[in-house]
């Protein structure tokens, strides 16, 4: 007992590393009537390891001192709570019923749920070497995420989506011809961004570190993820990997030479770039956007199998038809176009279709707005609806914003499902206005400004790359958040702040090796 009291967090820890990005998105309870988000065992796991931490903290066996985080996320979360009265009481976009104040203190405390894995992961690690071990553990948990996702495309492996209230419901899918891999994600642009952190640390690690075993490991876990990321069919993500994987080489120019930088960001830029256009739809949708003839694409993406499993209880993942899925409509006031968008495959009525629905509705042609046709559908809905939705919210109340859940109510007293902006920052604006934004925001900036500090003082190859290559996929995740709500994802939001402790705690454990204090 005295073994798994001192331990039990770094165990706790490495379940988290494991359990989250793996377990699918399958659902075991409703919280709210009617609502996506449900209660999964990845909350669970959460809950029990914060409420392990919290007794612990009771006990003394953590401490909050030497937390660099601790004051700026308690100020995001009292302005967050302050936002959420004032949108019950001043700005009134929340409803006075038990429902409106439940999904919006819901969403509150969604956000103190990501922040949890940051204490928890920051408080158990005690060395550098255990450092190690979670960058270890976590390259093999990417190679069983891009493994099920090989099966998804080639093998028909189940998916489990979020991308609608059905699906939701923990709804086994099956991937069609043009369907986009989610692996064990509840979507595909969540996956991608994940893909888009790891890759950022693991391709220089295969680049630099030495030692052939673990150089053969990274460098095959990033081709591996690579490839998965090609099939997420993720514009933004892709920009942002590209990002990302220029400043890495950037930040470690400092350490190893502009020439080893720039031959190896050569190297790997036209590996990405001629991979991505020489294979599947993702080059296609570039095209499309930059008005380009479009590229050749390679029956490397058809599936192994011929047909997906068929039978009662099974659904598919299509693109174009009523399973994609978009919550807001594409047909704003004006502007309406009858030609169909680039990304839409199968134009499916407006009603839908079933022998429920009288054929002169199911039968009516569904129609799209300008910005849909001239770009896609994804980024119509964005320009049209959710996008102005958000910058409405902002205006409302400049200094809290709306509150959260509100942004994408056509009228303050609908119930909506869902709540996506598709920008991060504009979604910060618009539910916390400028206080919130710059109390999350900040929170990133002062641990960029920390770490960038800290970067050039750090001797060992392998923290110097880990440092480099987690600072790179915080921007990167930041040119993300132009187009997701990358922050409010739960699999990449628990990444993302899982990652800011390694970083953090990795400098603090090399700066007390630097002034020869153990670690």
């Amino acid at each position: 007992m005295t073994w798994l009291d001192n331990h039990i967090l770094e165990y706790l820890a490495f379940a988290l590393l494991i359990f989250i990005p793996l377990y699918p998105k399958i659902p075991i309870a409703d919280l709210i009537p009617g609502y996506i988000v449900r209660l999964r065992l990845d909350d669970l796991l959460v809950a029990f390891a914060f409420l392990i931490w919290i007794v612990h903290l009771i006990r003394r066996k953590v401490t909050l001192r030497g937390n660099p985080l601790l004051i700026p996320i308690l100020v995001y979360i009292a302005v967050g709570f302050a936002s959420s009265v004032a949108a019950i009481f001043i700005t009134e976009t929340v409803p006075k019923s038990d429902i409106h104040i439940t999904k919006l203190f819901f969403n509150w405390a969604r956000r103190i749920e990501y922040f949890s894995v940051f204490f928890i992961f920051f408080s158990s690690i005690k060395s550098l070497h255990q450092i190690k071990k979670y960058i270890y553990l976590s390259a093999v948990v990417l190679l069983a995420v891009s493994l099920y996702g090989f099966g998804q495309r080639y093998l028909y492996f189940p998916a489990f989506s979020t991308m609608n209230r059905e699906f939701s419901k923990g709804v086994k899918l099956y991937l069609t011809e043009h369907a986009r891999v989610l692996s064990t994600f509840g979507g595909h642009y969540d996956l991608a961004a994940y893909l888009m952190v790891l890759l950022t640390i693991f391709i220089p690690f295969a680049l630099v570190i030495k030692n052939l075993l673990p150089k053969l490991l990274f460098l095959i876990i990033s081709l591996a993820a690579f490839w998965l990321l090609i099939l997420t069919v993720s514009r933004t993500s892709f920009i942002a990997y590209l990002v990302s994987i220029t400043i890495a080489f950037f930040l470690l120019a400092a350490r190893y030479g502009w020439l080893w930088a720039f031959s190896r960001w050569v190297l790997v830029i036209a590996i990405s770039i001629s991979t991505m256009l020489s294979f599947g739809d993702l080059s296609d949708r570039f095209a499309h956007v930059l008005k380009l003839d479009r590229f050749k694409t390679s029956i490397a993406l058809k599936p192994f199998k011929k047909e997906p499993p068929k039978g009662p209880g099974v659904a598919y993942l299509e693109v174009g038809s009523k399973s994609d899925a978009q919550p807001t409509t594409t047909r704003p006031s004006s502007g309406i176009q009858t030609a169909q968008p680039a990304d839409v495959y199968e134009n499916i009525p407006e009603f839908g279709y079933g022998t429920a629905i009288p054929a002169t509705l199911a039968a009516k042609p569904r129609v799209y707005s300008q910005a849909a046709v001239q770009y896609d559908l994804s980024t119509g809905i964005r320009l049209d609806y959710t996008w102005p939705q958000a910058i409405k919210g902002f205006t409302r109340n400049p200094l809290f914003g709306s509150g959260y859940s509100t942004l994408t109510k056509r009228n303050i007293e609908d119930f909506t499902e869902a709540e996506s902006t598709d920008n991060d920052f504009l979604r910060a604006l618009g539910e916390t206005g400028i206080l919130g934004f710059l109390s999350f925001f900040g929170i990133i900036a002062y641990t960029l400004y920390l770490a960038l500090k800290s970067f050039k003082k750090i001797t060992d190859p392998f923290f110097a790359t880990l440092v480099a290559g987690l600072i790179a996929a915080i921007f990167g995740l930041l040119v993300n958040a132009i187009y997701i709500d990358v922050f409010e994802a739960s699999k990449v939001a628990y990444t993302f702040w899982i990652m800011m402790a390694i970083l953090l705690a990795t400098i603090k454990l090399t700066a007390s090796k630097e002034n020869g204090k153990e670690v």
